[in-house]
This record gives C-alpha cells, sequence and structure tokens, in this order.
C-alpha cells in the first residue's frame, strides 16, 4: 500500500470511533433527521441528473436531424 493510500484505509475500528464520535456530536435523537436531509438532498440531485441528460439527449438529437 502507498504512503498516499493509507489514510484512506479505514478499517472497523475506526468506523467504530466514527460512529462513536457522531452519536456525541449530535445525538441519537438528531441523527434520523440528518439522515432524511442527507437522503432528500441526494435524491433531488439524482433528479437533476436524469433531467439534464434527458435534455443532453434531445439536444443531440435535434443536431442529428
Amino acid at each position: 500500500m502507498s504512503l498516499y493510500m493509507l489514510p484512506l484505509a479505514i478499517g472497523p475500528w475506526q468506523i467504530a470511533l466514527i460512529v462513536v464520535i457522531v452519536l456525541l456530536l449530535f445525538g441519537g435523537k438528531k441523527i434520523p433527521e440528518l439522515m432524511r436531509g442527507l437522503g432528500s438532498g441526494i435524491k433531488e440531485f439524482k433528479d437533476a441528473s436524469k433531467e439534464e441528460e434527458k435534455d443532453a439527449a434531445k439536444d443531440t438529437k435535434a443536431t442529428k436531424e
């Protein structure tokens, strides 16, 4: 493993430590709300990217004609 990849090597203990820190910072009640917001943001991003793909396909089809 190269020296540059070392920080990206996350094992189970590091993940457990990150989860504990997040729980301590935000509390158990706030985490579902944060995840819900993250999920809706990802959904909006996917919808926007699909819309852009459709527009690009229309533009490509229009230029071929």
